[in-house]
């Protein structure tokens, strides 16, 4: 095998390493190219020696694949340090409430609740409607009109007729009036973290909310108590 069948075979194995290559002996370890390349050195044919610039060349593309293998092994090993770090921030939420978008929530109707509406124009006949799992109307909250912004809401618990509702998930679709249209708004509610779910392709961290839905952490707007 010649110097240069020598070196392409090892630069070869940097850029495309695979475990059966490396088990069949076919992939070459740096170590094993080196003391190869000095054999062929020590035994080339003393008439037509390895040309200097090519092998300078061949070097030289083995010590920059020999760096960007080390620069690849100590980023992965920095990103998965990186991950367990936000995991472990992660797992610090559960229990705890955090405000996201969303269009339903649990809600322990004892305590009521507090939402906020993102207005983005100045809105008339701004309403939030409540419903059950059934998507039965339990009751709704009139906010009248509302310049651009985000605008607080609170439900005390109780049905229209004023009676204490179940505890349990329900539905806030908010709608107002802009320019003299009908138009759904954006809602954000409080919800309690059940768990985290960490993702097996390096994707971003799931939050399990009480009530059985999920969201990604980037999406969380506050965390409370």
């Amino acid at each position: 095998m010649a110097i240069e069948d020598v070196s392409k075979t090892f630069l070869s194995s940097l850029q495309n390493p695979t475990p059966t290559a490396t088990n069949s002996g076919t992939a070459l370890g740096k170590d094993a190219f080196l003391q190869l390349l000095v054999t062929q050195m020590k035994n080339q044919n003393p008439l037509d020696p390895q040309d200097n610039t090519a092998f300078v060349a061949q070097l030289a593309q083995f010590s920059s694949l020999e760096s960007m293998q080390n620069l690849t092994s100590t980023v992965d090993s920095i990103a998965t340090s990186y991950k367990s770090s936000q995991a472990l921030q992660a797992s610090s939420l559960v229990g705890r409430s955090v405000i996201v978008e969303a269009g339903s929530t649990a809600v322990d109707t004892a305590k009521g609740m507090t939402g906020t509406v993102v207005v983005p124009s100045s809105s008339t006949a701004t309403t939030v409607k409540i419903y059950d799992t059934s998507m039965n109307l339990v009751d709704t909250v009139d906010l009248g009109t509302q310049p651009a912004g985000k605008t607080s809401f609170t439900w005390d618990g109780t049905n229209s007729d004023g009676e204490a509702a179940p505890a349990g998930t329900y539905s806030f679709v908010a709608s107002g009036s802009i320019d003299g249209k009908g138009t759904s708004l954006a809602t954000y509610l409080p919800a309690t973290v059940n768990s985290v779910t960490t993702s097996t392709n390096g994707g971003e961290m799931t939050l399990n909310l009480a009530g059985g839905s999920s969201i990604a952490l980037s999406k969380v707007q506050t965390i409370g108590i």
